[in-house]
Formats: structure tokens, C-alpha cells, sequence
């Protein structure tokens, strides 16, 4: 089944697709985001019960953006980061312990600017071997094995909304059993799903 899953993904990435955003099913981007800060996440397949699973985080409650919240392994590009592929196996390697030399880079989603101001490159990327997550506690609360076959469904995925910031707001989410996937991690995941069942 892996290989099928995988030859799926490795053609989804060739096809073309528009850059996404938090805004994409509300009120247009406001002006003081025309010059976000550039971010890069890691959205990791690995082989799990001989399928392919999407690796995801459940984010610390105390921090500052997006406390609680499922998520890829990610964060701000730093100066000393050679790339954003660089910036996201940095970040997945301190958050749950990834090696880099672990991954094999498949391609990149389009740019995905988020409410809180980011501007955030997601990389794709393949686990080589079953690794032991080591959790930054700081950060990650726990990892989330999602499989590609539930990501992928078009299906699951609903639209709902809830106030923010004085609007009412709608977003994707994508619920795996307790766990409510939503937000920019669940309008990621939506394109890449469009993409695959083209």
C-alpha cells in the first residue's frame, strides 16, 4: 500500500497550485500583513502499520502562538537557517527528535500565510526509518500519527467558523478521532488533498 500512497504524493507535488492562507474563506488579508515573517514546517509522511501516516504535533498549552493546537513541526526561519528546508528538519529534529539525515525531501506546498503573521513554507518530506520521537516538552505535548488515507479524503473535511479578533471567522478542520486538526494545518493538508485526487 506504501508505495502506492507514495507515488500518489510524488505526483500531487508536480502539479501546480496557488499559494493558500487563513483569509482564503473570509474577509480580505489585512495591509499589515503584506510583509510576514517567514516560517517553514515539516509535513512528514512516515510508514506506519505498512501505510503511509502524516507526522503531526499536539503544541504545548503555554505557547505563545497557537497553544494546544495540532500542528506540523515548524517554526520561524532563522538567520543561521541555510533554507526553509533547512529551517524545518531543524525544527522537527529539536521539537520531537527527527534526524534530518532521516528525511528525504519529496517538494514543497505553496506558501501558506497565517492569521498571526506569519508566512509559513511547508516541506514535504519522507521518514527513511521508524524513529523514537523525543519530545521538547516546551513545545510539543505529543506526536500524531494521521493516516494519508484519512488526510486525503476530500470528505472529511468541513468547513466551520467562531469569532476572532471582533469577525467571525471560518476555517478547515479535519477531525481524527479526539483530536480536532484544524486551522492553517487543515487548509495545508485540504490543498495537498485536492491535489492528489485531481
Amino acid at each position: 500500500m506504501i508505495s502506492g500512497q507514495l507515488e500518489q504524493l510524488k505526483a500531487a507535488l508536480t502539479r501546480e497550485a496557488d499559494p493558500s492562507s487563513d483569509f482564503d474563506l473570509n474577509f480580505k488579508t489585512p495591509s499589515k500583513f503584506d510583509a510576514p515573517r517567514p516560517a517553514a514546517v515539516l509535513v512528514a509522511f512516515q510508514e506506519v502499520a505498512g501505510a503511509l501516516s502524516l507526522v503531526l504535533t499536539k503544541r504545548a498549552n503555554g505557547l505563545r502562538h497557537h497553544p494546544g493546537q495540532i500542528a506540523f513541526p515548524g517554526g520561524k526561519i532563522e538567520p543561521s537557517d541555510a533554507s526553509a528546508t533547512a529551517a524545518s528538519l531543524r525544527e522537527a529534529h529539536e521539537e520531537i527528535g527527527l534526524l534530518p539525515s532521516n528525511v528525504e525531501i519529496l517538494g514543497e506546498l505553496p506558501m501558506h500565510t497565517t492569521v498571526t503573521g506569519f508566512s509559513v513554507q511547508p516541506i514535504v518530506g519522507l521518514v527513511r526509518e521508524p524513529f523514537d520521537p523525543q519530545l521538547d516538552v516546551g513545545e510539543v505535548q505529543e506526536v500524531l500519527y494521521v493516516p494519508f488515507s484519512h488526510v486525503m479524503a476530500r470528505s472529511n473535511y468541513m468547513v466551520e467558523g467562531r469569532v476572532y479578533a471582533g469577525q467571525f471567522r471560518k476555517y478547515y478542520t479535519i477531525p481524527y478521532g479526539p483530536h480536532y486538526i484544524w486551522g492553517a494545518t487543515a487548509r495545508m493538508t485540504y490543498g495537498l488533498a485536492l491535489r492528489v485526487r485531481r
